[in-house]
């Protein structure tokens, strides 16, 4: 049958029609296959974790205290302008303050201190005690008995709380380290402990009175030095005491 002219004019525009059709869904599949060899994924190892990880800001060493006798940068205990002991004519224990500079076995056992008073855990210091002849001062005048009952005799309540937050907060002070390369040798929590108390600068005297009542201060002041709760660390790690008392 032959095609009038009006159906050969209808058959071209669909014809027409299609290619226009096909050549846009080309054009998508192409633009698609390019934004999608534009896109590449990280590799998960060479991922910085700070980019995805939120980081704390760092305070600036010049905005912390400047106490004027810290232990010089890099580790070495050698003091900045340490004031002298008159008595003596030698220079005062510098004050030091960076925990990872201690022996392992000193950082160990202070970590675990702060552990145990943090988690309020009285029990959790009985291994760190011991018994026998290496253990735990806690008395001057000597101690019989359990150790443990005996903090909390001492502490203020009858849980032995008030013992742990004295103990939480002689640790976090700054310390020193006394009778190096003897059988004596320590690290001794907090520093006030071997500072005559004319010699702190205002800013140590701030750290004094975090641990102690202005009537504490007034005490040790008559007699003469620094008497209440300190904390002394062996080289080995061991807990060598916690006292108060001259």
């Amino acid at each position: 049958m032959a095609l009038t002219r009006n159906n050969r004019i209808v058959i071209a525009i669909v014809a027409l029609f299609s290619i226009v059709v096909l050549l846009t869904a080309n054009s998508a599949v192409a633009a698609t296959n390019t934004n999608a060899k534009s896109v590449i994924l990280p590799d998960k190892d060479s991922e910085d974790p700070s980019a995805a990880t939120p980081q704390t800001p760092k305070i600036p060493d010049d905005a912390l205290p400047k106490l004027g006798n810290d232990a010089a940068e890099g580790g070495d205990e050698n003091p900045i302008s340490v004031p002298t002991d008159e008595e003596t004519s030698t220079p005062l224990a510098p004050v030091l303050r960076n925990i990872e500079l201690l022996p392992e076995a000193v950082r160990k056992t202070h970590a675990r201190l702060i552990s145990a008073a943090s988690r309020a855990d009285l029990e959790a210091l009985r291994a760190l005690i011991g018994t026998g002849d290496n253990a735990t001062t806690l008395s001057i005048g000597g101690l019989e008995g359990d150790p443990i009952e005996f903090l909390k005799e001492t502490s203020g309540d009858a849980d032995g709380y008030e013992v742990l937050a004295i103990l939480l907060e002689v640790l976090e002070a700054g310390f020193v380290h006394v009778d190096a390369g003897t059988e004596s040798e320590m690290y001794v929590w907090p520093y006030f402990f071997t500072w005559p108390f004319e010699k702190l600068t205002p800013q140590m005297k701030i750290e004094l009175f975090r641990i102690l009542t202005a009537g504490d201060v007034q005490d040790s002041a008559d007699f003469g030095g620094y008497i209440f709760y300190r904390v002394g660390i062996r080289p080995n790690g061991q807990w060598d005491f916690f006292v108060a008392g001259d």
